[in-house]
């Protein structure tokens, strides 16, 4: 399951190569959240870590994530382990409409209803 939200990069980490196979990069966004700032940290693995390499702090994004969690056992008591595992950063105004943007009004969707008195459809 995929989630989208926008805000500002407030922190961009440097990428931390944890194994052979294994490399990370973190970010922060800050979140306008009525009168509370939300500071959510992201995740960037593998091939995505350079995703970041043309943004910089204090620019608005899109983030599009996916959502995981885990859990695991440490001294016999059961802990939880939550990722917003980052996979598409752009530009906040790319592709949709945000920021003072007005927005469109939206489209009518098709009517399939006919008032034809010689509809010819059995049902």
């Amino acid at each position: 399951m995929s989630f989208d939200i926008q805000g500002k990069l407030h922190e961009i980490f440097a990428e931390n190569q944890v194994s052979d196979k294994f490399r990370k990069r973190e970010f922060v966004l800050e979140i306008p959240d009525g009168s509370y700032t939300q500071y959510a940290k992201f995740q960037l693995t593998q091939d995505k870590c350079n995703l970041l390499d043309q943004f910089q702090k204090g620019q608005e994004v899109k983030v599009t994530f996916n959502l995981s969690g885990k859990p695991f056992v440490k001294n016999g008591e059961t802990l939880y382990f939550t990722n917003l595992q980052a996979w598409r950063l752009e530009p906040a105004n790319a592709g949709g409409n945000f920021g003072n943007a007005p927005a469109a009004a939206p489209a009518q969707a098709p009517t399939f209803y006919s008032s034809d008195a010689d509809n010819d459809l059995p049902f």
